[in-house]
């Protein structure tokens, strides 16, 4: 999507020596004004695919994992245990929080991004160590269904979507290289009409359901 693409192509040209993507769609012309790794000729193309070969076109000795699925609870654990980091650029709710739970379960740093219309927000998740938060510790639960509109539905302006895809791919070749201040622990918030940056300080939820003293998430298929 808009996050991926730009974070993957800087991420390949980092030279990440294998890469998987997760995703069970095909390049739509309505994708390109955003998500600058298709292009119109891979129009109607699964997006693994046209993600791939933008990859391998700036770094061939990438190894690209594709994975033309959607994630779920049946499949989310095996795909996490296969990598070091996981980027989580999803649109919806449901599968933030599912990457969220799984990370944790998996010990899995998990570096988190999202938008809306003119503005994005990223975190670092690494709740399975220290007195660090998870996702859950921000967002305790998914808002009501309709309440808050997808990138599809509410719109996003595609340099935002590159700006904070950008900062994503910053935040997991830090995590990698174990360099600089970790954002596990804040939550960096972007706007961009007003071109200023807040981070904020977020402390992980002694009621938290899932990182809490007394959890009540055990497993996966109590994601939402």
């Amino acid at each position: 999507g808009g996050l991926g693409s730009p974070m993957l192509m800087y991420l390949g040209a980092a030279g990440i020596g294998r890469i998987g993507i997760v995703d069970d769609d095909a390049v739509d012309l309505s994708n390109l004004q955003r998500q600058v790794i298709h292009a119109t000729d891979r129009v109607g193309q699964p997006k693994v695919d046209s993600a791939a070969a933008a990859i391998n076109a700036i770094n061939p000795d990438v190894t690209v994992e594709r994975f033309a699925t959607r994630l779920g609870p049946g499949n989310v654990m095996d795909l996490v245990s296969q990598f070091d980091i996981v980027a989580d650029g999803t649109d919806n709710f449901a599968t933030r929080f599912l990457l969220n739970d799984a990370c944790y379960f998996a010990k899995k740093p998990l570096v988190s991004a999202a938008l809306l219309r003119f503005e994005g927000q990223i975190s670092t998740f690494r709740a399975y160590e220290g007195d660090n938060p998870c996702y859950r510790c921000i967002f305790p639960a998914p808002p009501p269904e309709g309440l808050i509109p997808t990138c599809a539905e509410g719109g996003v302006l595609g340099a935002v979507a590159g700006a904070v895809g950008c900062l994503q791919a910053t935040e997991v070749i830090k995590e990698l290289l174990g360099i600089g201040d970790s954002l596990a622990g804040k939550l960096v918030v972007m706007d961009a009409l007003s071109a200023t940056f807040r981070r904020i300080n977020v402390r992980r939820d002694p009621a938290c359901a899932l990182c809490g003293p007394q959890p009540t998430i055990t497993d996966l298929s109590l994601h939402g």
